[in-house]
């Protein structure tokens, strides 16, 4: 959709208190009807604004989306309780983790246009996913060098498992996501999977003496 042309080029960019309203307004939206379905007219109505309004700020739906998406998410920090469990555990139920509902909703109202619209999936997964991943593997990795999980670990590989784990349970499976099942999760498939195996014992302290 073609923006609507200015009449001049005075007109007051939008800022402050109006653009949180016009961002929430726009989050009310998405939940409500899914990204595919999300439009700068419905965002104008429910804001009480015009849609030349909007398009003095954003010249797409995409753009008014991801900016709204990241008013809901945290400055990403990286958790040190001392344990790969309990940053895991920190890292999935702070806020806009897997406990955070409206995380979690709006991850469902976008996740159809993140498999069929390619231009907004690379902004979505470069501004709102990937500060999150980069602290999932600072955590991964400090946990790698404490010797916590094997050397050979393939952290590219293992660190989006406990998401996917749990995204899979939510949206699949219909379960909630509570801290209690993040725990299981963890202690039951992300820990086994990743502890450095038992050393075996050595030949020589398992062999018994034979009788003189």
């Amino acid at each position: 959709m073609t923006p609507p042309t200015e009449t001049t080029a005075s007109r007051p960019r939008v800022e402050g208190l109006r653009e949180a309203e016009i961002l929430e307004a726009t989050l009310q939206v998405l939940v409500d009807v899914g990204y595919d379905r999300l439009t700068m007219d419905a965002v104008a109505l429910r804001a009480r604004a015009s849609k030349a309004t909007l398009y003095r700020r954003w010249n797409s739906k995409l753009r008014l989306v991801i900016d709204a998406l990241l008013t809901t998410k945290q400055t990403p920090s990286v958790p040190d309780t001392g344990s790969l469990r309990g940053d895991l555990q920190q890292l999935m139920c702070g806020a806009g983790g897997m406990t955070d509902g409206e995380a979690v909703g709006t991850f469902g109202a976008v996740i159809t246009a993140i498999a069929r619209d390619p231009e907004f999936a690379d902004a979505f997964r470069r501004e709102i996913v990937g500060p999150k991943i980069a602290v999932s593997q600072q955590i991964w990795e400090r946990a790698k060098a404490r010797g916590e999980v094997r050397p050979d670990l393939d952290l590219e590989l293992v660190e989006p498992a406990l998401a996917g784990i749990v995204l899979h349970r939510v949206f699949l499976i219909g379960e909630r996501p509570t801290e209690e099942l993040i725990g299981r999760v963890i202690d039951q498939i992300i820990l086994p999977a990743v502890l450095p195996h038992p050393q075996p014992h050595s030949q020589t302290n398992s062999q018994t003496k034979e009788p003189s």
